[in-house]
């Protein structure tokens, strides 16, 4: 897993309207340029807002992102809370749980 290369995506999704419109127009093209992993091309592709957080995805990253596809607030929480019953704990990044 690449968590830098799958932030760095999503940061400059947030903040470059030019990689916004490359998102839109030809997605595919957009994320070969980054070192991705199957599961997280998956989870940016869909977007599954639960499973890139528990990848990883820093929280202020994550909720631009949610907002730029679409997600409220309340959604983008519950979307977190779900990825966590379904992929299990946070693997990694800063709010990665570790075992006791």
């Amino acid at each position: 897993m690449s968590l830098y290369a799958l932030q760095k995506l999503l940061f400059q999704l947030n903040r470059d309207p030019e990689v916004r419109r490359r998102f839109e127009a030809d997605r595919d093209g957009l994320l070969a340029g980054y070192a991705l992993t199957a599961e997280e091309l998956e989870a940016v592709r869909k977007p599954d807002i639960g499973l890139l957080y528990v990848l990883g995805v820093n929280g202020q990253l994550l909720m631009h992102y949610a907002a730029l596809r679409g997600f409220e607030w309340n959604a983008y929480l519950e979307a977190m809370r779900e990825g966590v019953r379904r992929h299990g704990p946070v693997r990694a990044g800063v709010y990665a749980l570790v075992p006791e």
